[in-house]
């Protein structure tokens, strides 16, 4: 059966939370179906876990039975390959990685690589090289954090052009929001020191811009820094992309609701469908019905 793809995707970057049983799951949920649970609010999410290891193959068959055939996972490659090797003599670690990862091929919106901030312009071959090890129909998206990738000079239109000639999609990171907090709580501390702090350069190189954004701790101050993309997100969804939008919070407790918030903004410039109820909000109507 054809699957129709959605003129915009949002979603979060993980799928299980401890803080999200009672707000988000519902209070029966078991911890092995938040991923079910999820998949029927959001249809996409940012794979942080294979980042940190490769899943066993069980874990592979379970996701991908957890989820719709329209969903679509946003997989971080492994650090093993991007951090520590700094993809140099990985074609054997990438290799071992896809074949793992090869029941969910179909349900993968993108194959992310993100690079350490120290990975130079003077790397860029390398990086090259190794996106060439890549199936030609993987779709893949390119997240840099050093400096000298946001100059607007040379080193910038050189990684732009490359990427706009070879079909992927340069990740966005749009951190403003979290930096205006004031650190005045652990989680605000937390994020300062180890999110990055780069430029936010609204480009699309591909079909499938995404958007990393991580939002302020106060809901309502995010408006503001979304205002933006409220311009830019509808122009891509017209001219035929379908942009990948990825919430974070300093402490992700409410990103659900943040997530939630800036769909519903878009919705009021652009046609898409309304998200699904919260599993949670059918715990309070059910208890409602009690009296």
């Amino acid at each position: 059966m054809r699957v129709t793809e959605p003129r915009c995707r949002i979603g979060l970057t993980m799928w299980s939370h401890n803080e999200w049983q009672a707000s988000f799951f519902g209070r029966g949920t078991k911890t092995s179906q938040r991923l079910e649970k999820y998949a029927q609010v959001f249809n996409t999410v940012e794979g942080n876990t294979t980042f940190y290891a490769t899943p066993a193959s069980s874990t592979v068959a379970n996701w991908h039975s957890a989820t719709p055939d329209n969903f679509r996972f946003t997989f971080k490659l492994p650090s093993a390959i991007t951090h520590q090797h700094q993809l140099v003599n990985c074609q054997e670690a990438l290799s071992d990685f896809l074949r793992v990862m090869s029941p969910l091929h179909e349900k993968v919106g993108m194959w992310t690589i993100q690079l350490p901030a120290q990975f130079s312009p003077e790397q860029l071959s390398n990086l090259m090289a190794f996106c060439q090890w890549f199936p030609k129909d993987f779709p893949l998206g390119i997240e840099v954090r050093h400096l000298a990738f946001f100059d607007k000079g040379e080193n910038e239109k050189r990684l732009n052009h490359w990427l706009v000639e070879t079909g992927i999609d340069r990740i966005i990171m749009d951190s403003r929001p979290v930096f205006a907090a004031k650190p005045d709580t652990p989680a605000v501390i937390e994020a300062h020191s180890q999110k990055p702090r780069v430029p936010t350069h609204a480009i699309a190189t591909a079909e499938q811009p995404m958007i990393r954004f991580i939002g302020h701790p106060d809901l309502e101050a995010n408006s503001t820094f979304f205002a933006p993309w409220l311009k830019t997100i509808p122009q891509w969804i017209e001219q035929g992309k379908t942009p990948y939008i990825m919430v974070h919070t300093p402490d992700n407790n409410l990103a659900p609701q943040l997530a939630k918030q800036l769909y519903q903004q878009l919705q009021q410039l652009t046609t898409l469908p309304a998200l699904a109820r919260f599993p949670a909000e059918d715990d309070d109507g059910q208890q409602l019905a009690m009296f």
